[in-house]
Protein backbone atom coordinates (compact mmCIF):
# COMPACT_ATOMS: atom_id res chain seq x y z
CA UNK A 1 0.00 0.00 0.00
CA UNK A 2 1.27 3.68 -0.67
CA UNK A 3 2.37 5.31 2.33
CA UNK A 4 1.78 8.97 2.85
CA UNK A 5 5.12 10.52 4.41
CA UNK A 6 3.67 12.90 7.19
CA UNK A 7 4.93 15.17 9.87
CA UNK A 8 3.28 16.65 12.90
CA UNK A 9 3.95 20.35 13.91
CA UNK A 10 3.05 21.26 17.17
CA UNK A 11 2.66 18.28 19.75
CA UNK A 12 0.42 19.63 22.59
CA UNK A 13 -2.54 18.29 24.09
CA UNK A 14 -4.15 17.41 20.95
CA UNK A 15 -0.69 16.69 18.28
CA UNK A 16 0.34 14.32 20.17
CA UNK A 17 -3.01 12.25 19.67
CA UNK A 18 -2.47 13.20 16.64
CA UNK A 19 1.03 11.58 16.35
CA UNK A 20 -0.09 8.45 17.59
CA UNK A 21 -3.00 7.77 15.77
CA UNK A 22 -1.17 8.61 12.43
CA UNK A 23 1.61 5.85 14.04
CA UNK A 24 -0.94 3.28 13.38
CA UNK A 25 -2.63 4.07 10.15
CA UNK A 26 -1.70 1.70 7.02
CA UNK A 27 -1.40 4.69 4.32
CA UNK A 28 0.99 7.04 6.47
CA UNK A 29 4.11 6.76 7.50
CA UNK A 30 4.90 8.94 10.14
CA UNK A 31 8.37 10.35 9.60
CA UNK A 32 8.62 13.06 13.29
CA UNK A 33 7.06 16.51 14.51
CA UNK A 34 8.38 19.30 15.25
CA UNK A 35 7.43 21.09 18.41
CA UNK A 36 8.80 24.65 19.97
CA UNK A 37 9.54 22.38 23.21
CA UNK A 38 11.97 20.34 21.82
CA UNK A 39 11.79 17.85 25.44
CA UNK A 40 8.33 17.21 24.71
CA UNK A 41 8.91 16.86 21.05
CA UNK A 42 11.37 13.89 21.91
CA UNK A 43 9.01 11.79 23.94
CA UNK A 44 6.43 11.86 21.73
CA UNK A 45 8.52 10.88 19.03
CA UNK A 46 10.03 8.28 20.93
CA UNK A 47 6.57 6.66 22.00
CA UNK A 48 5.71 6.45 17.83
CA UNK A 49 9.16 5.30 17.15
CA UNK A 50 9.74 8.78 14.74
CA UNK A 51 12.45 11.43 14.86
CA UNK A 52 11.91 14.76 16.79
CA UNK A 53 13.27 17.43 14.27
CA UNK A 54 15.07 20.50 16.19
CA UNK A 55 13.83 22.80 13.18
CA UNK A 56 10.52 22.96 11.14
CA UNK A 57 12.88 23.32 7.67
CA UNK A 58 14.15 19.94 8.31
CA UNK A 59 10.67 18.54 8.68
CA UNK A 60 9.04 19.99 6.22
CA UNK A 61 11.62 19.14 3.08
CA UNK A 62 11.47 15.24 4.60
CA UNK A 63 7.65 14.81 4.23
CA UNK A 64 5.07 15.16 1.54
CA UNK A 65 2.16 16.57 4.56
CA UNK A 66 1.80 17.73 7.45
CA UNK A 67 -0.42 18.09 10.42
CA UNK A 68 -0.68 21.58 11.61
CA UNK A 69 -1.61 21.18 15.84
CA UNK A 70 -0.66 24.76 16.46
CA UNK A 71 -2.49 27.23 18.21
CA UNK A 72 -4.72 29.00 15.97
CA UNK A 73 -3.02 32.21 16.09
CA UNK A 74 -0.35 30.99 14.05
CA UNK A 75 -2.25 28.30 11.89
CA UNK A 76 -1.28 30.85 9.18
CA UNK A 77 2.21 31.78 9.33
CA UNK A 78 3.23 27.35 9.51
CA UNK A 79 0.67 26.46 7.08
CA UNK A 80 2.14 28.78 4.48
CA UNK A 81 5.64 27.72 4.95
CA UNK A 82 4.53 24.11 4.39
CA UNK A 83 3.04 25.49 1.41
CA UNK A 84 6.35 26.78 -0.31
CA UNK A 85 7.89 23.47 0.92
CA UNK A 86 5.46 21.79 -1.46
CA UNK A 87 3.25 20.15 1.51
CA UNK A 88 -0.16 18.92 1.32
CA UNK A 89 -1.96 20.48 4.88
CA UNK A 90 -4.27 19.34 7.86
CA UNK A 91 -5.16 22.05 9.47
CA UNK A 92 -6.91 21.77 13.03
CA UNK A 93 -9.73 24.39 13.03
CA UNK A 94 -10.47 26.59 12.69
CA UNK A 95 -8.86 27.38 9.53
CA UNK A 96 -6.98 30.47 10.67
CA UNK A 97 -7.59 33.39 12.69
CA UNK A 98 -8.85 35.64 9.87
CA UNK A 99 -10.84 34.80 6.42
CA UNK A 100 -8.07 36.74 4.54
CA UNK A 101 -5.62 34.71 5.95
CA UNK A 102 -7.91 31.11 5.04
CA UNK A 103 -8.30 32.98 1.27
CA UNK A 104 -4.34 33.10 0.95
CA UNK A 105 -3.74 29.97 2.23
CA UNK A 106 -6.37 28.29 0.02
CA UNK A 107 -5.13 30.14 -3.21
CA UNK A 108 -1.61 29.01 -2.59
CA UNK A 109 -2.66 25.88 -2.10
CA UNK A 110 -4.20 25.79 -5.66
CA UNK A 111 -1.17 26.90 -7.13
CA UNK A 112 1.05 24.73 -5.76
CA UNK A 113 -1.60 21.67 -6.71
CA UNK A 114 -1.76 20.69 -2.67
CA UNK A 115 -4.86 19.44 -0.48
CA UNK A 116 -6.02 21.33 2.57
CA UNK A 117 -8.32 19.75 4.78
CA UNK A 118 -9.21 21.37 8.19
CA UNK A 119 -10.07 19.36 11.48
CA UNK A 120 -13.69 19.73 11.53
CA UNK A 121 -13.85 16.56 13.58
CA UNK A 122 -17.65 15.97 14.22
CA UNK A 123 -17.92 15.44 10.78
CA UNK A 124 -16.72 12.13 11.51
CA UNK A 125 -18.47 11.89 14.63
CA UNK A 126 -20.62 8.10 14.49
CA UNK A 127 -23.56 10.24 15.26
CA UNK A 128 -22.87 12.40 11.99
CA UNK A 129 -21.66 9.15 10.39
CA UNK A 130 -25.02 7.04 10.76
CA UNK A 131 -27.78 9.60 9.53
CA UNK A 132 -25.42 11.23 6.76
CA UNK A 133 -26.71 9.12 3.84
CA UNK A 134 -30.19 10.01 4.90
CA UNK A 135 -32.03 12.61 3.12
CA UNK A 136 -31.25 15.94 5.22
CA UNK A 137 -33.09 18.87 4.79
CA UNK A 138 -33.75 20.46 8.11
CA UNK A 139 -35.71 23.36 8.24
CA UNK A 140 -35.09 24.28 11.91
CA UNK A 141 -32.06 23.19 14.27
CA UNK A 142 -31.68 23.58 17.71
CA UNK A 143 -27.78 23.10 18.99
CA UNK A 144 -26.48 22.72 22.46
CA UNK A 145 -22.66 22.18 23.02
CA UNK A 146 -21.45 22.97 26.95
CA UNK A 147 -18.54 22.21 28.53
CA UNK A 148 -16.45 22.62 31.73
CA UNK A 149 -14.36 25.30 32.15
CA UNK A 150 -10.67 24.33 31.00
CA UNK A 151 -8.15 26.83 31.01
CA UNK A 152 -6.72 25.41 27.54
CA UNK A 153 -8.54 27.08 24.62
CA UNK A 154 -9.67 30.57 26.33
CA UNK A 155 -7.19 32.50 24.39
CA UNK A 156 -10.11 32.55 21.70
CA UNK A 157 -13.67 32.66 21.83
CA UNK A 158 -16.33 29.95 22.64
CA UNK A 159 -18.01 30.14 19.46
CA UNK A 160 -14.22 29.82 18.58
CA UNK A 161 -13.46 27.45 20.55
CA UNK A 162 -16.73 25.29 20.69
CA UNK A 163 -19.44 26.48 18.33
CA UNK A 164 -17.63 26.18 15.42
CA UNK A 165 -18.04 22.27 15.44
CA UNK A 166 -21.71 23.10 15.42
CA UNK A 167 -21.81 26.25 12.45
CA UNK A 168 -19.42 23.27 10.35
CA UNK A 169 -22.28 20.53 10.58
CA UNK A 170 -25.23 23.36 9.94
CA UNK A 171 -23.45 25.17 7.14
CA UNK A 172 -22.57 21.35 5.59
CA UNK A 173 -26.19 20.05 5.73
CA UNK A 174 -28.38 23.13 5.32
CA UNK A 175 -26.21 24.05 1.95
CA UNK A 176 -27.80 27.36 1.89
CA UNK A 177 -26.68 31.14 2.38
CA UNK A 178 -27.00 32.30 5.71
CA UNK A 179 -28.78 35.83 5.39
CA UNK A 180 -29.50 37.25 9.21
CA UNK A 181 -27.18 36.39 12.29
CA UNK A 182 -28.45 37.45 15.71
CA UNK A 183 -26.13 36.95 18.26
CA UNK A 184 -25.16 37.83 21.95
CA UNK A 185 -22.18 36.77 24.06
CA UNK A 186 -20.63 37.20 28.03
CA UNK A 187 -17.44 36.69 29.02
CA UNK A 188 -17.69 35.57 32.17
CA UNK A 189 -13.95 33.93 33.48
CA UNK A 190 -11.49 34.85 30.63
CA UNK A 191 -11.26 37.89 28.45
CA UNK A 192 -13.27 36.79 25.60
CA UNK A 193 -17.20 35.29 25.69
CA UNK A 194 -17.44 31.83 27.72
CA UNK A 195 -20.90 31.46 26.61
CA UNK A 196 -22.63 32.67 23.39
CA UNK A 197 -26.02 31.73 21.68
CA UNK A 198 -26.85 32.46 17.87
CA UNK A 199 -29.75 32.34 15.66
CA UNK A 200 -28.74 31.88 12.18
CA UNK A 201 -31.89 31.95 9.32
CA UNK A 202 -30.85 30.84 5.64
CA UNK A 203 -31.39 31.75 2.43
CA UNK A 204 -33.78 28.73 2.25
CA UNK A 205 -35.86 29.51 5.22
CA UNK A 206 -34.12 26.99 7.37
CA UNK A 207 -33.52 28.55 11.02
CA UNK A 208 -30.70 27.39 13.61
CA UNK A 209 -30.28 28.51 17.38
CA UNK A 210 -26.61 27.53 18.96
CA UNK A 211 -25.99 27.92 22.08
CA UNK A 212 -22.63 27.14 23.91
CA UNK A 213 -20.79 27.62 26.89
CA UNK A 214 -17.75 26.63 28.45
CA UNK A 215 -18.52 27.18 32.09
CA UNK A 216 -21.37 24.25 32.51
CA UNK A 217 -21.22 21.98 35.03
CA UNK A 218 -22.40 19.44 33.06
CA UNK A 219 -21.25 18.21 29.63
CA UNK A 220 -23.37 18.19 26.64
CA UNK A 221 -23.37 18.23 22.50
CA UNK A 222 -26.20 17.46 21.16
CA UNK A 223 -28.14 18.75 17.93
CA UNK A 224 -32.04 18.43 16.87
CA UNK A 225 -33.05 18.20 13.45
CA UNK A 226 -36.46 18.93 12.24
CA UNK A 227 -37.62 18.74 8.60
CA UNK A 228 -40.78 17.32 6.89
CA UNK A 229 -42.36 14.49 8.54
CA UNK A 230 -38.52 13.80 10.45
CA UNK A 231 -37.34 14.50 13.69
CA UNK A 232 -33.06 13.68 14.33
CA UNK A 233 -31.78 13.89 17.33
CA UNK A 234 -28.09 13.25 17.10
CA UNK A 235 -25.86 13.01 20.64
CA UNK A 236 -22.12 13.29 19.92
CA UNK A 237 -20.97 12.52 23.44
CA UNK A 238 -22.84 9.28 23.48
CA UNK A 239 -22.26 8.89 19.76
CA UNK A 240 -25.74 8.28 18.52
CA UNK A 241 -28.85 9.46 16.80
CA UNK A 242 -32.49 8.76 16.76
CA UNK A 243 -34.77 9.34 14.01
CA UNK A 244 -38.59 9.54 14.58
CA UNK A 245 -40.02 9.23 10.79
CA UNK A 246 -43.66 9.77 9.57
CA UNK A 247 -43.95 6.98 7.60
CA UNK A 248 -46.93 5.32 5.42
CA UNK A 249 -47.61 1.58 7.16
CA UNK A 250 -46.34 0.06 4.59
CA UNK A 251 -43.35 1.64 4.50
CA UNK A 252 -40.09 -0.29 4.89
CA UNK A 253 -37.55 0.94 7.06
CA UNK A 254 -34.26 1.67 6.19
CA UNK A 255 -31.52 -0.90 5.93
CA UNK A 256 -29.04 -1.69 9.15
CA UNK A 257 -31.66 0.04 11.33
CA UNK A 258 -33.85 -1.32 14.23
CA UNK A 259 -37.27 -0.21 13.88
CA UNK A 260 -39.86 0.75 16.63
CA UNK A 261 -43.51 2.02 15.68
CA UNK A 262 -43.81 4.46 18.98
CA UNK A 263 -47.56 6.21 17.93
CA UNK A 264 -49.78 6.82 15.30
CA UNK A 265 -51.47 9.43 13.85
CA UNK A 266 -54.95 9.43 11.59
CA UNK A 267 -57.14 6.47 11.42
CA UNK A 268 -58.21 3.83 8.46
CA UNK A 269 -56.59 4.07 5.56
CA UNK A 270 -55.05 7.73 6.03
CA UNK A 271 -53.40 6.65 9.35
CA UNK A 272 -49.67 7.15 9.16
CA UNK A 273 -46.62 5.73 11.87
CA UNK A 274 -44.53 7.59 13.88
CA UNK A 275 -41.48 4.92 13.63
CA UNK A 276 -38.39 5.28 15.65
CA UNK A 277 -34.77 4.46 13.55
CA UNK A 278 -32.00 3.62 15.49
CA UNK A 279 -29.16 3.43 12.55
CA UNK A 280 -25.72 1.46 13.95
CA UNK A 281 -23.07 4.05 14.39
CA UNK A 282 -19.95 3.15 12.95
CA UNK A 283 -17.54 1.96 15.23
CA UNK A 284 -14.56 4.52 14.57
CA UNK A 285 -12.24 7.05 16.02
CA UNK A 286 -13.08 10.23 14.40
CA UNK A 287 -9.69 11.55 14.65
CA UNK A 288 -8.25 8.51 13.26
CA UNK A 289 -10.47 8.39 10.09
CA UNK A 290 -10.03 12.30 9.87
CA UNK A 291 -5.95 11.52 9.04
CA UNK A 292 -6.91 8.29 6.97
CA UNK A 293 -9.14 10.63 4.62
CA UNK A 294 -6.32 13.18 4.48
CA UNK A 295 -4.00 10.55 3.33
CA UNK A 296 -6.40 8.95 0.93
CA UNK A 297 -7.42 12.30 -0.86
CA UNK A 298 -3.66 12.84 -1.28
CA UNK A 299 -2.89 9.16 -2.73
CA UNK A 300 -6.31 8.97 -4.83
CA UNK A 301 -6.05 12.94 -5.83
CA UNK A 302 -9.82 13.53 -3.80
CA UNK A 303 -11.48 16.19 -3.03
CA UNK A 304 -11.07 16.14 1.04
CA UNK A 305 -14.09 15.33 3.19
CA UNK A 306 -13.69 18.94 4.63
CA UNK A 307 -11.89 21.17 2.30
CA UNK A 308 -9.98 24.55 2.73
CA UNK A 309 -13.14 26.56 1.17
CA UNK A 310 -15.46 24.92 3.86
CA UNK A 311 -13.31 25.91 6.72
CA UNK A 312 -13.31 29.12 5.28
CA UNK A 313 -16.93 29.01 5.11
CA UNK A 314 -17.22 28.42 8.84
CA UNK A 315 -14.50 30.70 10.29
CA UNK A 316 -16.45 33.42 8.15
CA UNK A 317 -19.72 32.79 10.01
CA UNK A 318 -18.15 32.58 13.12
CA UNK A 319 -16.35 35.76 12.67
CA UNK A 320 -19.86 37.57 11.87
CA UNK A 321 -20.81 36.48 15.16
CA UNK A 322 -18.49 37.91 16.76
CA UNK A 323 -18.38 41.33 15.43
CA UNK A 324 -22.63 41.01 16.07
CA UNK A 325 -21.46 40.55 19.67
CA UNK A 326 -19.19 43.22 19.89
CA UNK A 327 -21.45 45.69 18.56
CA UNK A 328 -23.88 44.59 21.08
CA UNK A 329 -21.75 45.05 24.08
CA UNK A 330 -20.70 48.57 22.79
CA UNK A 331 -23.91 49.47 22.51
CA UNK A 332 -24.81 48.40 26.07
CA UNK A 333 -21.64 49.75 27.66
CA UNK A 334 -22.74 52.99 25.36
CA UNK A 335 -26.50 52.89 27.26
CA UNK A 336 -24.87 52.57 30.53
CA UNK A 337 -22.33 55.45 30.32
CA UNK A 338 -25.19 57.46 29.00
CA UNK A 339 -27.77 56.62 31.83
Amino acid sequence: MEKIKLGVIGVGHLGKVHARLASEIDCIQLVGAYDIDQELAARVCADCDSVSYPNLENLLSDVEAVSIVVPTTEHFKVAMKALENDCHIFIEKPITSTVEQAEQIIEKARAKNKKIQVGHIERFNPAMLAVKDYNLDPMFIEAHRLSRFNPRGCDVSVVLDLMIHDLDLILYMVKSRVVHIDACGVSVVSETEDIANVRLKFENGCVANLTCSRISLKPMRRMRLFQKNQYIAMDFMEKKSDLFILRDQDQGSEPETSSIVVSRIGVGDKARDIVLERPEPPQVNSLKMELEEFARAIIYDLEPEVPGKQGMQALEVANTILDKIALQTRQAEGSAHSN
